[in-house]
């Protein structure tokens, strides 16, 4: 077994990472795990859920004597309204927190910074060993915040496309009569 398996190694690493970066690192590992939360569930959702809900909604719709009657048309519109709120489901809180992730890298890198300043206000010099640890925690929490924004933006726009293709094409799928 890899060493960085091992859980009480990765837990002193992870320690060793959120005191390296500040407490600016824990608000942006608490958003990842959401974001990650949220994604994964749209995902389940479209793997075991969906398909029986377009299911139910369909028979729904084919059991209908008459689809070209006004009220039919506002039964097909309520059932492509279901399935469009199903589908964009978290996809606005996903989008929010990568967007919120770089943020938080932000306010990290001022954090670190405000550090390497009350050094030097302390110190009453630019030592460059004693600036070191401020710059340091400025920049990992940059990273962490980007690398989190990047990791779920690809699957935020995903899920999106999916969510409009999703309900267009239950859309075609509800014939109306002529």
């Amino acid at each position: 077994m890899p060493e960085w398996l091992n859980p009480k190694i990765a837990y002193e690493g992870l320690q060793e990472f959120l005191g390296m970066g500040g407490i600016v690192l824990i608000p942006i590992m608490v958003a990842t795990f959401f974001m990650w939360t949220f994604i994964m569930e749209r995902y389940s959702y479209y793997y075991f859920a969906h398909k029986p809900l377009k299911k139910r909604l369909m028979s729904e719709w084919h059991s209908r004597n008459n689809s070209r009657s006004w009220r039919s048309r506002a039964i097909r519109d309520d059932l492509i309204s279901q399935v469009k709120a199903k589908t964009d489901q978290n996809i606005g809180i996903i989008k929010t927190l990568v967007a919120i992730a770089p943020l938080l890298g932000l306010l990290g890198t001022v954090t670190g910074m405000i550090n390497v300043f009350d050094v030097m206000a302390l110190s009453g010099s630019s030592n460059a060993r004693l600036m070191a640890g401020g710059v340091f925690q400025a920049t990992i929490p940059t990273m962490a915040g980007m690398v989190s924004a990047l990791s779920g933006l690809y699957f935020s726009n995903q899920l999106d496309r999916r969510s409009k293709r999703e309900t267009a094409h239950f859309a075609d799928m509800l014939e109306i009569g002529e």
